[in-house]
């Protein structure tokens, strides 16, 4: 599947969509207010399965935070119910747009992080896929079942530990009100990491919901947000730009689970 080594163009997807052999498509529209599949159910990308973000490609929430790591067993047995073969290109995405939930950039890290390699996401997702004309349907697919093998450890993964060393470069992707504090509608305790640096993930896209470069440059960088999903947005496009970025899964959601972690407030730490 020639690409960029993170994100497919639509016309290039359309051209694969067509042959002989598409790649696995997996829509996984979500959003923390409500269930991506009612959007699924409205229409889809031709051959596309619907995949849970909570469900099918996280483990529970708790102690971990609201979105841990899954656990590799069930996983694969996931991405196999998915379709997800063992050497065949995967292809995920979500809603698009200019404020992007990161939940294909998730989709993208967690099956990179299970040892699937070629995993691409649709650029600009669902939205431009509609805005280049191109055809949706409500016919739901029944993939035969895969034979993908789950290795884990494939991408860089920070804990609390190095969210915490001030060497490394820690980007939070929320909202800036939700950085400094102003407001927390999720997280029980408002603030931030001590030493992090906010980017929104809006940053990432064009107005078009589009990828885009940072321009932030280092070797020892890593991302968080809430709960791992939107920060996975800034670990997708600095992977594009060519770095190799963590993401600290757990993220706020874990951090603030021990009231001995520090927590800042404000523009800076």
């Amino acid at each position: 599947m020639t690409a960029n080594r993170a994100i497919l163009d639509v016309a290039v997807l359309a051209e694969l969509v067509r042959s002989a052999q598409p790649p696995t498509l997996l829509d996984v529209r979500w959003t923390l207010a409500k269930d991506g599949r009612a959007a699924y159910t409205a229409g889809h990308l031709p051959g596309a399965v619907f995949a849970d973000l909570d469900v099918d490609l996280c483990g529970q929430p708790g102690a971990g935070g609201r979105h841990p790591l899954p656990d590799p067993a069930e996983l694969e047995a996931a991405l196999r119910r998915l379709g997800v073969r063992a050497g065949h290109p995967v292809v995920v995405y979500d809603a698009g747009g200019s404020n992007p939930t990161g939940a294909a950039a998730r989709a993208w890290w967690t099956l990179r992080w299970a040892g699937v390699d070629d995993v691409r996401v649709l650029d600009g997702g669902y939205a431009a896929w509609v805005a280049a004309g191109l055809p949706v349907t409500t016919e739901e697919p029944v993939p035969a079942a895969g034979d993908v093998i789950v290795t884990p450890g494939h991408m860089p993964v920070w804990t609390e530990v190095e969210a915490a060393d001030p060497r490394n470069t820690l980007i939070d992707a929320r909202v800036a009100a939700r950085f400094r504090g102003d407001a927390e509608p999720v997280d029980p305790v408002a603030g931030h990491i001590p030493g992090a640096v906010n980017v929104p993930a809006a940053r990432t896209v064009t107005p078009e919901g589009l990828l885009k470069p940072l321009g932030i440059s280092g070797d020892r960088i890593g991302a968080y947000c809430g709960s791992g999903v939107t920060a996975a947005q800034i670990v997708l496009a600095l992977y594009a730009e060519g770095l190799d970025p963590a993401l600290y899964v757990g993220s706020w959601s874990h951090w603030i689970t021990d009231p001995a972690r520090a927590v800042a407030t404000g523009e800076s730490s």
